[in-house]
């Protein structure tokens, strides 16, 4: 099936709740609304989340609500020591609770609890700001701190919606924004982890669906300088039917490079060995030089999360729509596996 470019606006549900528009675009273009959605709250899942990184340090922070379990994780870690500080809170049945808005372009977040704060704040122009207040973070020392994410000129996101087969209601729609400047200072204990403009970027990586009773998800995520020139990407696949518009695209200063199908080639035994991405439109050739593992599992009655993370660097080259060929090294960024059972 070839992928279909979304180019107007509409709607992704109908007033019964039925998925009815699919495929990708430039822009959030697609408009989702909760309040049509018929399936039963267990199922319904969203989440945002911002992956946010330099040379020497990354954090990755989220909120998920997914019906029966909802999860706030903030992971701080450091690559030139190899070491890893997390600290999350889990609310059981949290079923729209923590009000994620049903736009990716607006609609700010506060998530408080004692000795827990965390601020997803949407802005006027695009731009997003993330602050952390956690007093007893991970071994008693504090995280907080603020970090301003700029988009670059007229950036472009890879926008997707995609339904599951035989699943009448279900449907996955993701917005994935990879090419974020980061600018800001988070104070963890004694250290300050520094994120300096051209220095240090951020991704955004947006989820609203309604699930299927299991769901397999990899994707991959980066961002750095090739030469003086951004460049970025997003690429995954999982359980979802992306005939319609996959969810791969490359970035080159915030403009947007449509890709394919990627495939992940992975040493199932070795998640630290190197891998390799490859695209069926030859477009894309990446490989990946893992530094440091991440595991993670939640578990509330039948609903269970289990995802592995790896992070590291990619180096490769893309063909980009002229026919020229760029080529990038030692970009940061990182890949996942994540699965899901309810």
């Amino acid at each position: 099936m070839a992928q279909i470019e979304t180019t107007e606006s509409c709607y992704i549900l109908d007033e019964h709740g039925v998925p009815v528009k699919f495929g990708w675009a430039r822009k959030p273009l697609f408009t989702y609304n909760h309040t049509f959605v018929r399936a039963p709250m267990r199922r319904v899942t969203a989440s945002d989340r911002y992956i946010v990184f330099s040379s020497d340090h990354l954090i990755l922070t989220e909120i998920l609500d997914g019906g029966f379990l909802g999860y706030v994780g903030i992971t701080v870690m450091s690559f030139k020591d190899k070491k890893r500080s997390s600290g999350s809170i889990t609310v059981p049945f949290s079923l729209g609770s923590f009000n994620l808005s049903d736009s990716s372009e607006s609609g700010s977040v506060r998530i408080q609890q004692k000795h827990f704060s965390i601020d997803f704040i949407a802005m006027d122009g695009g731009s997003r700001i993330l602050k952390i207040d956690i007093p007893r973070f991970s071994h008693n020392r504090g995280l907080r701190g603020a970090i301003i994410l700029t988009p670059p000129p007229d950036a472009e996101s890879i926008i997707t919606a995609m339904p599951w087969r035989g699943q009448k209601n279900a449907f996955q729609y993701t917005r994935r924004s990879p090419w974020y400047i980061a600018e800001g200072v988070m104070q963890l204990g004694r250290s300050e982890l520094v994120f300096s403009k051209d220095k240090a970027w951020g991704i955004f990586d947006w989820n609203r669906t309604v699930r299927p009773d299991m769901d397999v998800r990899y994707w991959a995520g980066g961002c750095g300088l090739a030469g003086d020139t951004q460049v970025s990407f997003s690429v995954g696949y999982g359980s979802a039917d992306n005939g319609s518009g996959t969810e791969n695209a490359f970035f080159v200063g915030g403009k947007l490079i449509k890709l394919d199908q990627v495939t992940f080639h992975i040493n199932p035994g070795k998640w630290l060995d190197p891998w390799r991405f490859t695209s069926n439109d030859r477009r894309l050739e990446m490989n990946f030089v893992p530094e440091m593992e991440r595991t993670e599992r939640h578990r509330m009655l039948f609903h269970y999360l289990r995802r592995r993370q790896v992070f590291g660097r990619f180096s490769g080259k893309v063909v980009l729509d002229d026919g020229r060929e760029l080529s990038f090294q030692n970009i940061i960024g990182f890949a996942e596996r994540k699965k899901t059972r309810y």
